[in-house]
């Protein structure tokens, strides 16, 4: 399923113009970034939790060469799946 998915599946259950679901989706992705890169967390009851955790400090290697690579501290976005998502069939 891609953006386009999302947009027309509005359009089809809301009967709103396509550029309003447009907007719409965009809006709704638009503060979910905002929220995460400010480091909040996102909870949506029923399908599940976004949150930015810190990434740890390492050594990779590059696969052609074999040598040693830092990895850099980072932050990454994690996703736990809730209740109703992991009894999925």
């Amino acid at each position: 399923m891609i953006k386009l998915d999302i947009i027309n599946e509005v359009v089809n259950r809301t009967g709103i113009t396509k550029t309003k679901a447009e907007m719409a989706v965009e809006t709704v992705f638009e503060s979910m970034k905002r929220a995460l890169a400010a480091g909040e967390r996102i909870e949506l009851r029923g399908f599940g939790i976004f949150n930015v955790r810190p990434r740890k400090t390492g050594i990779g290697r590059n696969p052609r060469t074999g040598a040693e690579v830092a990895i850099p501290p980072g932050k990454a976005v994690r996703f736990k799946p809730g209740k109703e998502l992991q009894t999925l069939h």
